[in-house]
């Protein structure tokens, strides 16, 4: 099945007024979903995949879902993040619709600094993907386990992973089990390393989450261990982001990497 790379496509909107799409800034600048593509599942429904662009190179905003962050028919809240990283992320979740969705639409709305974009998610042909596995080579995105023999998570994200408890200001421990199949084209190959990586984030929560280490090593094994901590009770969703070689996106074309969200209720 061919590939298609995913474009951002946005329309700036100041009420009713069409505006130019902001330019990058340190802070300030708007924030604009992605539409990346779409794909068939076995039951016959469909999973359309989306991440977003924060213009801004340094600022990192808060957007809860409602009136300022939301996919509407059906929402204000389908799972979208609240938690904006600078500069592009990509395939941050996924929304799942029927298969006699058609060509109907969504529309994910954000605000940011006052200033309001949206995108549409449909099913245009042109948008469908592969993201388990490149044509090319044959080559399928990192798997995470949570234990080294306990299930697998590849791919974009859907659901929740794993659901943890944790206290305020206490370090909880996140331990995966990072493999690779190792296919990717011989240029793209690493040197030396792990085959594999991952990176850490919030994507939802009211409070800090901190990282002991955002990114930590893989080890010979594949396990990669960090901790995390959380400045207010509530429920928070953290984001693993593994990459092989071909890097954020598959280098745009959506194949190879795993996203995973996990769940966190935080208490006193």
């Amino acid at each position: 099945m061919m590939r298609f790379f995913a474009l951002l496509v946005a329309v700036p909107l100041l009420g009713a007024q069409q505006l130019p799409l902001d330019p990058v800034r340190d802070s300030g600048a708007s924030v604009t979903g992605a539409l990346e593509g779409w794909y068939k599942n076995p039951d016959g429904s469909h999973t359309i995949l989306v991440g977003y662009f924060n213009r801004n190179l340094k600022q990192t905003l808060e957007i809860p879902a409602g009136p300022d962050n939301r996919v509407e028919p059906g929402g204000p809240d389908q799972g979208q993040p609240t938690h904006f990283l600078p500069r592009r992320q990509w395939g941050v979740f996924t929304v799942l619709v029927p298969r006699d969705f058609g060509n109907k639409r969504l529309i994910w709305t954000i605000t940011a600094n006052g200033q309001t974009t949206t995108v549409p998610l449909h099913l245009d042909p042109q948008w469908i993907l592969t993201p388990f596995e490149d044509a090319g080579v044959g080559n399928t995105p990192p798997v995470i386990r949570f234990d080294a023999k306990g299930a697998a998570f590849t791919g974009p994200p859907r659901g929740s992973a794993q659901s943890l408890t944790a206290k305020v200001g206490e370090p909880l421990a996140l331990n995966v089990w990072i493999t690779d199949d190792g296919k990717q084209a011989p240029e793209a190959r690493p040197r030396q390393g792990a085959p594999a990586n991952i990176f850490w984030s919030k994507y939802r929560g009211m409070g800090d989450v901190t990282f002991e280490n955002a990114r930590p090593l893989v080890g010979a094994d594949g396990k990669a261990s960090t901790t995390v901590q959380f400045s207010a009770a509530g429920e928070y969703i953290i984001r693993g982001q593994s990459n092989d070689s071909t890097g954020d996106g598959g280098g745009g074309f959506q194949c190879c990497w795993t996203n995973i969200h996990v769940k966190v209720t935080v208490t006193r």
